[in-house]
């Protein structure tokens, strides 16, 4: 299949299409970026990389960070962690405090801020150098060094993350929270504020595509475990808009309000797309567009 002129057909149509979406204004940094910036990379399971526009300019991650520090909570504990954080999705906005309240403290799911949270808690008590082990776990996954936090991307987010805040001490009221509020928040902070290139976030999920192996062979996962993550990732990776993603694209993935999205085919490739503009549910608006018309013309889905 021809897949670079596959990716250049869909940037060309893309660039035709009516520009509705805005830049994050949550904090910041993010609200700085150039909102027609537009990146797509493809890697397969063959080791061929296929890329478009800016796939090598390097952008905040923001949420896609969960799917990583939960598939390294997961190579921690194993089931252990979904007695602290369910599987199902919300339905409600990824910050909401009100479901916590009815469910006493236990997330619906790891993508949820709330659930994102308690994992970082997790990691926060296994890791004995949580922020570097973590960037080290990132670095080996994806065999790129070079990958970083953008520390004024989490001086942002702390400066304007007063709803995680609380969730934190509200995830704390429940007991659900067992390490100091702070050190899980910077912690938090920091995951959000990892900056890939569409290449290097690829090359990161290349594991849940390949039955938990990376490029390099590292085993990071269990075929069980992946497909369990994967799963969820498909029920739960983009908000409130995990099924209209199902419904369009039909792959497991994970977007952040960077403008970022992942998505991947087990056992063929991962493809990820950086375009900042977002819909109104917070995914990348032609992000959302490239990948649905990726998936129709290939007709390469997991459906």
């Amino acid at each position: 299949m021809e897949f670079l002129k596959i990716l250049e057909d869909i940037y060309n149509e893309a660039l035709q299409q009516p520009k509705t979406g805005q830049v994050a204004t949550s904090m910041p940094e993010l609200a700085l970026i150039n909102p027609d910036k537009f990146g797509l990379h493809l890697v397969t399971l063959n080791g061929e990389n296929y890329a478009v526009g800016n796939a090598d300019e390097k952008f905040s991650i923001q949420s896609i960070s969960k799917a990583l520090t939960v598939a390294l909570a997961f190579s921690k504990l194993g089931e252990a962690i979904w007695e602290r954080v369910g599987v199902e999705p919300s339905g409600n906005p990824f910050n909401s405090l009100v479901q916590l309240e009815y469910e006493k403290g236990i997330p619906r799911n790891p993508f949820i801020n709330a659930g994102a949270l308690v994992i970082a808690d997790i990691l926060v008590s296994e890791l004995k150098n949580p922020k570097q082990d973590f960037l080290t776990f990132i670095r080996e996954i994806s065999s790129h060094e070079t990958i970083d936090f953008n520390l004024e991307v989490a001086k942002s987010e702390r400066q304007t993350g007063f709803r995680n805040i609380a969730l934190a001490n509200f995830l704390k009221s429940f007991g659900n929270i067992k390490n100091d509020v702070d050190e899980v928040l910077d912690f938090y902070f920091h995951q959000c504020s990892l900056e890939m290139t569409c290449k290097e976030l690829a090359h990161s999920f290349y594991f849940f595509a390949n039955e938990g192996k990376t490029k390099s062979g590292k085993q990071v996962l269990n075929k069980s475990q992946v497909k369990r993550l994967n799963a969820i990732m498909q029920t739960c990776g983009f908000y409130d808009e995990s099924g209209e993603f199902t419904y369009k694209v039909g792959l497991p993935g994970k977007s952040g309000i960077g403008g970022g999205i992942v998505a991947l085919y087990p056992k063929n490739f991962v493809i990820a797309s950086w375009s900042p503009r977002l819909n109104e549910k917070g995914n990348s608006e032609l992000g959302m567009f490239a990948l649905e018309r990726f998936t129709t013309i290939t007709e390469m889905s997991i459906f």
